[in-house]
């Protein structure tokens, strides 16, 4: 699945600074030790390198474009290495290329074009890491030759666009800077946008390493990723440091297109150029991008994000898993600017949401704020590997490595189809993930990238990549989703359905939401899994009111959830709606029996109540994975006190690592009779290991 269009709900619904590198600080000796044991369990052949470069060299062709007014490139004379955009499977059982968009036959064209600018700047970053990492030549001349096509794209003309790239280019390299369907900008190459961010990502992390081998190359490299820093001054960082308000919140206005997630692949290319000595400019762009991201860091871990940073700049409401690199680039950012409040940020995001995520399931395509559209795909995977290896290079703390082993191995069965995204024989990765468990398996270049991104960096940390291959999902707590509109309602209540479920920030979940008159009530039906304690969380408007002037009273046969007020936000400043859409947990967990239960939602105070849907998931969640040497519980915890959550496993010994609600190990517990008993702090989470 490609994301490419600047309307965030049409995209949702259709990297890092370890580089791959290893992590300065010594591991400790428990890891080191579960790592030595693990490889020796599972043999040689588990202990091989994952990335194979075959898929995405398949994916490239070469070509030498005619020439084109203000495009040019470094040995003009040397074809230039272009990468097809999809690759759907033959009947034969192999794979064949396609382009963006309608074909037409009789002029070998696409409506959008055979290759683009988003997959030729991160295939460079591939080559460019492989080349570094693994020491293969033929990964250098591949990068070396797709960074020469990456500069090709960028519009050379004086004016209002010099310095921007163009996106799309046709089979026989003639560029098509308008493309149908048309994406914004239009022209391409009229405006800031995400493959600006990217050619930046990729001319940075090719300067760093071409420095001292080509330094003819490498001052190329700088002068065009000077141009591009040029464009991107003039049509954003000009703004900086400049807020507008958002339903009374500060929203920075000099990120690319508003998007902290395209900043944040700016931000990477920025910080390598910094790191390879690109000085002062370079550094006070990627001061102020990072400031720009850290404005959307949320500190709240019981309400909407829960922690997360959020990705679009003109929406409360929105968070997607693919591109979620912003505390990666944080974290980045922090190393290289020495500057420890954003990696404080980015280890806040790593140490609530991230597992809060994990046990959900992993990255979807959306949440808006309910989770709507639930493919995954490998680019929001990757993020997350690449946010959590950032995080513990930049902290030396074991945990992040911990999480990361549990987030890698979603490529290899930790998913809900429980089956390889990622193969390391071919070096395909899937282009999907559907709700139902079907994988989509056409293998398109985004994908492709970044689950080489993802297969080098576990290459680079062979402990991790030892349990990321191996672990497969034995069971995790799923969320149940009510939606309000299909409830039993008593009292004044009536079924709201405008015209677009999407309302430019938010989605309604299911379309409709609840309109519910003071003293109204709605009972939900759910059927659960298992019993145990849960918690409620409802979906509504946050309205510009007093706070205490709506909420809704949600109780079960087993005792009431509390009241969630529903007021507080602030004036919509930017927005032309009246409050955003927001979730929050009920205060308190109520004991509920596996099968059906009702869940009631009643209105309080004196202003109706708009309500979307009510999330339910156990106070304690957990995920289960199984490998051939050893099995992982992750536990998550949204009690107000520490909980004691069972984990039964076979002979041998377990060990549980329990950490605050701020990510601190706070006590480790250990068994050897086939239970442990752990005591998940409040708030907080726990990383059980068992043999």
């Amino acid at each position: 699945m490609k994301v490419r269009s600047l309307d965030r709900w049409s995209s949702a619904m259709s990297l890092v600074s370890s580089f791959a590198l290893p992590l300065r600080s010594r591991r400790p000796s428990w890891l080191r030790g579960l790592a030595l044991a693990a490889l020796f369990a599972l043999g040689s052949a588990l202990a091989a390198p994952l990335t194979n470069l075959s898929h995405l060299d398949f994916l490239t062709d070469t070509l030498t474009p005619p020439e084109q007014e203000g495009h040019t490139t470094y040995r003009p004379e040397r074809p230039l290495r272009v990468l097809w955009t999809y690759a759907e499977p033959t009947e034969a059982g192999a794979y064949r290329w396609v382009g963006g968009g309608a074909y037409d036959s009789d002029t070998d064209t696409w409506s959008q074009g055979a290759y683009n600018t988003d997959d030729l700047t991160r295939a460079a970053v591939v080559y460019v890491r492989a080349w570094r990492q693994l020491g293969d030549a033929r990964a250098r001349d591949h990068a070396f030759d797709l960074l020469r096509a990456v500069a090709y794209m960028q519009t050379l003309t004086p004016g209002p666009r010099e310095g921007n790239p163009v996106l799309w280019m046709q089979p026989d390299g003639r560029l098509n800077p308008s493309a149908e369907p048309v994406e914004l900008p239009d022209p391409s190459d009229s405006g800031p946008s995400f493959w600006l961010a990217r050619t930046l990502w990729a001319l940075g992390e090719g300067y760093e390493a071409f420095r001292d081998d080509d330094p003819a190359f490498a001052a190329f490299l700088e002068e065009r990723l000077l141009l591009a820093l040029g464009a991107l001054e003039r049509q954003v960082l000009v703004h900086y440091p400049t807020t507008e308000a958002l339903h009374g919140f500060p929203t920075p206005t000099w990120l690319i297109n508003y998007g902290a997630d395209s900043a944040s692949e700016a931000i990477y290319g920025l910080a390598a150029y910094a790191r390879a000595g690109g000085g002062e400019r370079a550094e006070r762009a990627l001061r102020a991008l990072a400031e720009g991201v850290a404005l959307m860091q949320t500190q709240e871990t019981t309400a909407w994000p829960f922690g997360a940073t959020l990705p679009w700049a003109r929406s409360r409401s929105l968070w997607h898993g693919w591109g979620a690199q912003m505390a990666g680039a944080l974290a980045v950012a922090g190393e290289v600017l020495e500057e420890p409040r954003f990696t404080a940020l980015a280890r806040h995001e790593a140490s609530t949401f991230v597992p809060l995520l994990l046990t959900y399931g992993g990255a979807d395509q959306a949440w808006t704020p309910t989770p709507s559209d639930t493919v995954q795909i490998a680019y929001g995977a990757d993020a997350v590997l690449q946010n959590l290896l950032a995080v513990a290079r930049a902290t030396d703390e074991a945990v992040f490595e911990q999480l990361a082993g549990v987030a890698g191995a979603w490529f290899f069965g930790n998913n809900r189809a429980g089956e390889p995204m990622y193969d390391p024989q071919t070096g395909r990765t899937f282009d999907g993930l559907e709700p139902d468990g079907r994988i989509n398996r056409n293998a398109g270049a985004e994908s492709t990238i970044h689950g080489l991104l993802s297969m080098l960096a576990l290459d680079a940390h062979p402990e991790l990549r030892a349990r990321a291959r191996t672990l497969r999902r034995v069971h995790h707590d799923a969320w149940a989703l009510l939606e309000a509109e299909v409830g039993t309602v008593a009292g004044d209540a009536a079924v709201q359905t405008p015209e677009s479920a999407w309302n430019g920030e938010a989605l309604w979940s299911g379309g409709s939401y609840l309109t519910l008159e003071p003293g109204a009530r709605v009972t939900l039906g759910a059927t659960l899994e298992r019993g145990g304690r849960y918690v409620a969380l409802p979906v509504f408007l946050q309205q510009p009111v007093n706070r205490f002037a709506v909420g809704t009273r949600l109780s079960a046969a087993g005792g009431s959830f509390g009241t969630v007020w529903h007021g507080g936000a602030g004036e919509p400043g930017l927005s032309e709606n009246e409050g955003f859409v927001s979730v929050a947990r009920a205060p308190y967990a109520v004991a509920l029996g596996a099968g059906l239960a009702d869940i009631t939602v009643e209105q309080v105070g004196g202003v109706p109540a708009q309500l979307d849907a009510v999330l339910l998931r156990p106070e304690v969640a957990r995920l289960e994975l199984r490998g051939a040497a050893l099995g992982v519980t992750l536990l998550h915890s949204w009690a107000p006190t520490r909980r004691v959550a069972v984990v039964r496993f076979g002979e041998g010994a377990a060990t549980a690592y329990v950490y605050s609600r701020d990510g601190r190990l706070a006590e480790t517990v250990t068994g050897t009779e086939g239970e442990l008993r752990v005591p998940v702090a409040a708030g907080g989470f726990a990383y059980v290991l068992t043999p």
